[in-house]
């Protein structure tokens, strides 16, 4: 019969050996001890029991412990990791997403496990060295009433080695926190109007959009202090249908989610990532934000799509698609003395046989459009891509005329073409000369 301890558990190995030499008298020795009557009261194996007995029942360290493999579900994706725990991304779940974007096939809590033995590389955090004084309270606004958007810019390594400069145009619902990003060569004023174009498309038009005081939106302000709009903003703004509210320079309260939007997408989206052109950074960054405004932000204790398209769109207006959109869709580009036009800093070649000197120039999709002026013929099509080679077109340099010579009096001589033969076994028998092949 087993004994037990008095809360029902088996007995452990020195327990037990204590046991049994107090029923064996003062002759006990270890090494006759027998071990199926130790294993009914330990609960051990007789195996176990064995190796335990070979050690003088002392039980050693396993000879694998602090031994890793060499090969991991984690090995080929740790650099992604660092690079993520080096600006300070230490949640589990969008480091795995990031991964998974990159061909993780793994779990998540190899990325815990990581993530705790490599705190060393996540930056310090600050320290408040001074009392903060008097906090404020943020900005907010109702379902639809105003949306922020700004600008971030990031580097772009291209295939050839070059750095080159791209801009991110970010745009978020001050209310339910929807957000929209698409990605340009820079940040003129034309790529402000069809980033905005876009967004309003994604979340429709607010009754107000709040901004900081860029030069594409802004020129000064007057005595009073109101705004100067710039010019083209202004008629912008009377197209569409909204207004715009100007924030105080360096004070985060008003336009903070925006901020906060172009940084998460810098320290998530942007890291560690790869893309063939702009259209195709651009479809990423829509997939991303489709599944970042689809899930539950602690936050704001809500799913932003769907109070977006409960709350939101009941005051939101939708965009109008009509004519006068089009010229900010398509800005107006001038055609140089050898037949390109420049677009986002590349060059696209426009045909010979148009013969007016200006052209609109639309990117949609993975295609640059080239139209006429007055938007009525579609001049090109060019692939979208990164290189800075010149982009041409079919009839783009007319070919030039050649001299040629017409009879002056009346052609009367007839000649008569033949049908051509068939080469065959017989084509060699014209070169016959010994009279048998063909006539004399």
């Amino acid at each position: 019969m087993s004994e037990r301890t008095d809360n029902g558990q088996f007995l452990s190995v020195s327990q037990a050996l204590e046991i049994i030499k107090g029923r064996e008298g003062g002759g006990f020795r270890e090494e006759d001890v027998n071990l199926a009557e130790l294993g009914r009261l330990t609960g051990i194996s007789r195996a176990r029991l064995r190796r335990l007995k070979r050690n003088g029942f002392r039980e050693l360290p396993h000879g694998n412990r602090g031994r890793r493999p060499e090969k991991t579900v984690l090995t080929g994706y740790t650099a992604v990791l660092d690079d993520l725990l080096r600006k300070n991304v230490t949640n589990s779940q969008r480091c795995l997403d990031r991964l998974r974007e990159v061909g993780y096939s793994g779990g998540l809590t190899a990325i815990k496990v990581y993530i705790a033995r490599h705190r060393g590389l996540v930056p310090a955090k600050r320290q408040a060295v001074s009392p903060q004084g008097n906090r404020g309270r943020r900005y907010a606004t109702g379902p639809g009433q105003s949306y922020q958007m700004d600008w971030g810019f990031t580097d772009v390594l291209t295939a050839d080695g070059e750095i080159v400069r791209a801009a991110c145009f970010a745009m978020v619902c001050h209310h339910c926190g929807q957000r929209f990003i698409e990605f340009f060569p820079n940040a003129k004023q034309e790529n402000l109007f069809i980033g905005m174009i876009h967004a309003f498309r994604y979340m429709w038009v607010p009754k107000t959009v709040l901004t900081d005081n860029m030069k594409s939106v802004v020129t000064g302000r007057d005595a009073d202090g109101r705004p100067l709009w710039n010019h083209d903003y202004e008629a912008f703004m009377a197209a569409v249908g909204f207004q715009t509210r100007l924030c105080r320079p360096y004070h985060p309260f008003t336009k903070g989610k925006v901020e906060r939007l172009v940084r998460f997408v810098k320290d998530n989206f942007l890291a560690g990532r790869e893309f063939l052109n702009v259209t195709d950074l651009n479809e990423q960054g829509l997939d991303w934000c489709n599944r970042q405004n689809s899930i539950y932000h602690r936050a704001l204790d809500m799913v932003p799509n769907d109070e977006h398209a409960g709350e939101c769109l009941r005051v939101a207006a939708s965009l109008e698609e009509d004519g006068s959109l089009l010229p900010y869709l398509c800005p107006e580009r001038r055609i140089s003395f050898d037949g390109f036009v420049n677009y986002e800093g590349r060059r696209f070649g426009v045909p010979y046989s148009y013969v007016q000197k200006t052209v609109r120039v639309c990117r949609r999709g993975r295609e640059l459009l080239i139209y006429s002026a007055d938007m009525k013929g579609l001049l090109a099509r060019h692939e979208v891509t990164w290189s800075r080679k010149d982009s041409y077109c079919k009839d783009q340099y007319a070919r030039p005329d050649q001299p040629e010579e017409f009879p002056t009096a009346p052609v009367r001589t007839l000649v008569r073409q033949l049908a051509s033969k068939a080469l065959g076994d017989d084509y060699f028998d014209q070169f016959d000369f010994s009279g048998g092949g063909h006539g004399e």
